[in-house]
C-alpha cells in the first residue's frame, strides 16, 4: 500500500498542473495531475505536502486545506491512500520538475486535459465545496469500475 498526498494549487483563476512525461515506469505517464508524492517515514500528510510542493515546484504555499481522503484500488497498481489538498500560492514562478512539465492552467480548461477518470470525480467534489469527503475509486486497468463517496456507491 502507498500513502501519498496531492494538492491542487491555485493562483488567480489558474491551477498548477503537472504533465507526467519524464519519469520512467510512471503509472501516471501522459496524464495531467496535481502536485504531490509519497509520504516518507515520520511525515504527517501536511509535512509531505509542503515538502513535495517545494521539491517539485519551488513554491511555498500561502495556505492549504485538507479536503479529502481518496482510496485508489487498482488491479495493476495495488492500493493507494491519498490525502487530497487544495492550496494557494502568492506567485506563479516555478522551477524545473524532474517528473514532468509544470503549467498554470486556466480553471475553465482543466477538465479538457488528459487525466484519470477518477480525477474528474474529485474535481467535481471540490467544486461542491464539501468541507471533507472520503472517495473510493476502483480501477480495472485504466478504466474506472467503481465510485464510492462517503461510503455510498455512485453510479458510473
Amino acid at each position: 500500500m502507498k500513502f501519498t498526498t496531492l494538492c491542487y494549487i491555485r493562483n488567480g483563476g489558474k491551477t498548477l498542473m503537472l504533465h507526467r512525461v519524464k519519469k520512467e515506469n510512471d503509472e501516471n505517464a501522459g496524464k495531467w495531475v496535481g502536485i504531490g508524492g509519497n509520504l516518507e517515514a515520520g511525515e504527517s500528510p501536511e509535512d509531505c505536502l509542503v515538502r513535495e510542493v517545494r521539491e517539485e515546484t519551488g513554491l511555498l504555499l500561502s495556505e492549504y486545506t485538507f479536503r479529502g481522503l481518496i482510496t485508489f484500488v487498482s488491479d495493476l497498481w495495488g492500493t493507494e491512500y491519498m490525502c487530497l489538498f487544495t492550496g494557494k500560492s502568492d506567485t506563479r514562478e516555478v522551477i524545473e520538475c524532474s517528473e514532468g512539465n509544470l503549467k498554470w492552467v486556466d480553471d475553465r480548461e482543466l477538465e479538457t486535459l488528459p487525466m484519470w477518470e477518477g480525477d474528474r470525480v474529485f474535481f467535481n467534489l471540490l467544486k461542491e465545496e464539501r468541507p471533507f469527503f472520503s472517495l473510493k475509486l476502483r480501477y480495472e486497468g485504466e478504466k474506472l469500475a467503481e465510485i464510492t463517496v462517503d461510503g455510498a456507491p455512485v453510479p458510473l
